[in-house]
């Protein structure tokens, strides 16, 4: 079974993502691209000892971008969660 650390990988702390978190009480986290909804859910629950209402995923293409003068590269696709939150509340800018 896959470790909370290794599901969760970051919060993606965006315009949107912080709208988001305000009106809705969504949070926005960027995720292993092999994690199910089942498990972020858990991991979401047991890492911030919040209740999870639903969790959507979305997997994110990655862009092409210029290395040098005649190569271009690309980088990496991800996974992106807006998890729904029924009680309680996550800030991850108040612990910075």
């Amino acid at each position: 079974m896959k470790t909370v650390y290794k599901i969760l990988e970051r919060p993606c702390l965006t315009e949107k993502g912080n709208l988001l978190q305000e009106t809705e009480n969504k949070v926005v986290l960027k995720v292993n691209t092999r994690a199910n909804k089942i498990e972020i859910k858990n991991a979401v629950e047991k890492l911030f000892d919040v209740k999870v209402a639903k969790v959507a995923t979305t997997n994110m293409v990655g862009k092409k971008k210029r290395v040098g003068v005649k190569s271009i590269g690309r980088t990496s696709n991800w996974k992106k969660a807006y998890v729904t939150l029924a009680e309680g509340k996550i800030n991850f800018l108040d612990e910075l």
